[in-house]
């Protein structure tokens, strides 16, 4: 399994469709790796989500780090230096903008792990080894950068197919940002869609509504914030897709998140389970023990912990937003956070008070058999009533 050889000088480079064709065929194969595999680990856990079966885990691994390898060599190998060669082109052809440093880097990393893929696949070990084990298990990162980052280097290669219409006069540009704002304050400029163009401005669909008709208009700028203009007006979506600058891939959270190789998941229990632990009670501090499992701080965290957290992290992500609506939001989120805080040391405090009253459930508390017990064998069962005739119904 080696990979195809480069484009040489004398045959010209593929056309940019075969270049995204073949990263989304990548991608497309790697979802289902990914999908297939992670069912695969599952098999291997716990209802925790602790690994039990530390060998079939491996195994799966193995198959997994295998089949990314061929996808890569099927669908990018023949035409990975070209496809950076043709996004780091069009790179240079951009207008400056804040993301473009981030996007370089991103396409020499990319350029790295094609080399250490080449130089690892030109000297292949032998089939079904311990040693193809584990050089395809250290080509595994290199994979899964292309996974998920190949999007930007075939975004920048196909930004050169997009044409963009004429833009508005001055004077037309004002008048329908005018009409716009009038729409907004009457809370009938329906924003349907966003994103973010190459030269890192923001570009929002919108349903302008004016009495019974409706237009959909382009707004470039922070549709919450003065300053953001209407740059076309068009009678559908297909249109001003054709017509507006391509969207270009966006951003992330945190740089370090792979969607192909997220860490295994801390060990945690769920609330469903917590429930029940006290439906299943009849000491008080089983009950209280439930409680303080839902407050647990630490690796294995309780859910009220993972909810707080959950809140911070959808906090910080509406903040890096950078608008004026996200960091409205950023900040309701974290005054819940925070009530979530106070309501945690709540819940601990009462489940201490609950554990230190050592007390039982009284016995009239009895349970109700769920079987009934069945009449004897030669007891006759009793004569059923007689049913009620009722009259037939015609039609």
């Amino acid at each position: 399994m080696t990979p195809a050889s480069n484009p040489t000088p004398d045959n010209p480079l593929p056309m940019t469709p075969e270049l995204t064709d073949g990263v989304r065929g990548f991608r497309l194969r790697m979802a289902v790796i990914d999908h297939e595999s992670e069912i695969a680990l599952d098999m291997t856990r716990d209802r925790y989500g602790r690994t039990v079966h530390a060998s079939a885990a491996a195994a799966a691994r193995a198959h997994r780090d295998k089949a990314a390898v061929e996808a890569y060599t099927t669908h990018l190998a023949p035409h990975a230096d070209a496809l950076l060669d043709a996004a780091r082109r069009a790179l240079d052809e951009l207008p400056p903008a804040r993301h473009l440093s981030g996007w370089r880097a991103v396409l020499d990393g990319l350029a790295a792990s094609t080399a250490e893929i080449r130089r690892a696949l030109d000297q292949p070990a032998a089939p079904d080894s311990e040693a193809e084990r584990e050089q395809h298990s250290a080509l595994w990162p290199h994979v899964i950068a292309w996974a998920d980052h190949s999007v930007i280097a075939s975004n920048l290669a196909d930004q050169n197919q997009h044409r963009h219409q004429a833009p508005l006069t001055d004077d037309e540009r004002q008048m329908w940002t005018e009409r716009a704002q009038a729409a907004q304050r009457r809370g009938e400029l329906e924003l349907t869609e966003s994103w973010y163009a190459a030269d890192g401005q923001p570009i929002t669909l919108a349903h302008l509504v004016e009495g019974d008709d409706s237009t959909l208009v382009a707004l470039r700028g922070d549709p919450d914030a003065p300053g953001w203009q209407v740059i076309g007006h068009f009678a559908h979506e297909y249109e001003a897709g054709q017509a507006l600058p391509a969207p270009v891939p966006p951003g992330v959270l945190r740089t370090d998140v792979s969607q192909f190789n997220r860490p295994a998941l801390a060990p945690e229990v769920s609330l469903q389970e917590l429930i029940r632990d006290v439906v299943e009670a009849q000491h008080a501090g089983d009950a209280s023990n439930a409680l303080l499992g839902a407050t647990q701080r630490g690796y294995d965290a309780g859910p009220m912990v993972r909810l707080q957290e959950l809140l911070e992290t959808s906090g910080q992500f509406a903040s890096a937003l950078e608008t004026a609506q996200g960091r409205q939001i950023a900040a309701r989120l974290s005054a819940l956070g925070r009530q979530i805080e106070f309501l945690t040391r709540e819940i601990e405090e009462t489940a201490e008070d609950l554990g230190a009253t050592v007390a039982v459930l009284p016995p009239h508390r009895t349970p109700v058999p769920r079987v009934r017990p069945r009449p004897a064998v030669d007891t006759t069962p009793p004569t059923p009533p007689p049913r009620a005739s009722t009259p037939a119904h015609h039609r």
